[in-house]
């Protein structure tokens, strides 16, 4: 049975020694060696069958043995997982099955203190449907500053129906899939490259990601969703 995540120990104590070592020189990633891990399947600390932070955490002095240098964690945010993670509902918390940020919190301290860097698995260019961004974007409909933050564009054909272009989608399919309006009309697409669970963010959106982040059309609505999706593209 699973068991909750308890709030993560005290960390090791982080050396001066060892965050100079960390932070010696701003390109140190050319001669690195990093090791990538996948959460869910590296270390399990709670006997639930799901890798975890906290099981991460425990692997660093052996991952500091074979000489690694840095850590590049894929995606461990929440998520309704239809791509793996890379499918963000919410970029500031951690999905449940792989602890809380306080597990994260502690992870990166003793990661430091052992004096490896950690690289997180950041995904700006698209975002998963279930993204506050993305349902205010369908909820406030066309010409909202929210359907900014992601590629909608009118549908071809005499109600917009078709797909606005020959785009393909890099799973197969088209990479438009047809979204429905707030008045419950069917309305323009967005835009995915991938999985039509992952609507695609603009450059603006991009840019500002890190903070806040994703241009729209009008008209018959379709949205391309640039990489993530629980289904077959559809309208």
């Amino acid at each position: 049975m699973s068991q909750p995540h308890s709030a993560a120990p005290a960390p090791t104590p982080t050396t001066d020694a060892a965050v100079a070592t960390v932070a010696r020189r701003r390109d140190w990633w050319r001669d690195a060696v990093i090791y990538q891990v996948y959460p869910r399947s590296f270390a399990d600390s709670n006997g639930d069958g799901m890798g975890d932070l906290e099981g991460i955490r425990s692997r660093l002095p052996y991952l500091r043995d074979l000489g690694v240098d840095a850590v590049w964690l894929s995606p461990f945010y929440a998520s309704p997982q239809a791509d793996a993670g890379y499918d963000v509902a919410d970029y500031r918390a951690v999905d449940p099955m792989f602890g809380n940020l306080l597990d994260a919190d502690a992870l990166i301290r003793d990661a430091h203190a052992l004096g490896l860097r950690i690289i997180v698995d950041l995904v700006p260019n698209h975002s998963s449907d279930q993204h506050e961004w993305f349902k205010r974007a369908l909820a406030e409909g066309p010409g909202s500053p929210s359907r900014d933050r992601y590629h909608f564009r009118p549908g071809k054909g005499k109600n917009g129906e078709l797909p606005p272009n020959d785009w393909e989608s890099i799973f197969g399919g088209p990479a438009w899939t047809r979204v429905t309006e707030p008045d419950g009309t069917p309305a323009s697409g967005t835009c995915t490259s991938s999985r039509p669970s992952s609507p695609t963010s603009t450059g603006s959106t991009r840019r500002s990601a890190t903070s806040s982040a994703p241009s729209c059309g009008s008209g018959s609505t379709w949205a391309w969703t640039a990489s993530v999706s629980t289904s077959p593209t559809a309208w």
